[in-house]
């Protein structure tokens, strides 16, 4: 129980940290529209550090080849069909910029929380073969999820979404991370197969929303500032997800 407890705790402070990530965002301000290219373009260098440099890897070291496969293409599957539920009916229009960074907005918070699933998963296991590793990732996991909540957070201000719906959108995604540590803890004798498959699920839904949502619309009005924020996303994560033990 003490182990189990400590398992929630950790998990549930490096999830909330996605809320934090989303407060430091609602209380800055609006900001420009190249800083919001930026921070666009960031999110999607963060999150394809993510997919090369942790998940994908992680995934193929641990998984059979054809699970992991499976995953990253049920992940591109539920992201694209996610895009098409989203899509607001206009007969022939198409969608408008508010409605983009809406729907855009609710993907990157789809693509989060799948996540947010393996790492609370990663973190469970850890903490069960070593104590002191599991705290280690969930700092790690912490370091991810802050920019993870600034980056949902961006496009929903933007497109004028009230700020407590925001806020509620965060803290759910939060407690996806302790909710993966949960399953962690009941898959355990099959952990190795199951955090496979999710790691590759979520590389998948995060590969489609970098290159089917947040470059295109980082790039459409500042997209010097979009490949500045998109480079620095991308290295900064590498960085981190290298040095990390996660």
């Amino acid at each position: 129980m003490h182990d189990l407890l400590k398992i929630l705790w950790i998990s549930t402070i490096a999830g909330l940290a996605t809320t934090f990530g989303s407060l430091l965002v609602l209380l800055f301000g609006k900001p420009k529209e190249r800083v919001l290219a930026s921070l666009l373009a960031g999110a999607g260098g963060v999150m394809l550090a993510v997919v090369t440099v942790d998940l994908i890897p992680n995934a193929w070291k641990i998984g059979p080849p054809l699970q992991v496969s499976a995953g990253f293409a049920l992940g591109l599957l539920f992201m694209f069909l996610a895009a098409k539920r989203l899509n607001v009916p206009t007969n022939t229009l198409p969608l408008s910029r508010r409605q983009r960074l809406k729907r855009t907005g609710l993907l990157i918070a789809t693509g989060i929380a799948l996540h947010d699933i393996p790492e609370g998963m990663a973190i469970a296991v850890s903490q069960e073969a070593a104590p002191s590793l599991g705290l280690l990732i969930a700092l790690a996991i912490t370091l991810h999820n802050l920019p993870e909540g600034m980056a949902t957070t961006v496009p929903l201000k933007m497109a004028r979404i009230r700020r407590w719906k925001i806020l509620l959108l965060n803290i759910g995604i939060a407690f996806f991370t302790p909710l993966g540590a949960l399953l962690g803890l009941v898959a355990l004798e099959n952990v190795q197969n199951s955090l496979a498959f999710f790691l590759a699920l979520a590389a998948g839904a995060m590969t489609f929303l970098v290159f089917a949502e947040l470059i295109p619309l980082s790039r459409e009005r500042h997209p010097h500032y979009a490949l500045l924020g998109g480079s620095i996303g991308f290295i900064f994560f590498a960085l981190i997800s290298m040095l990390s033990p996660l």
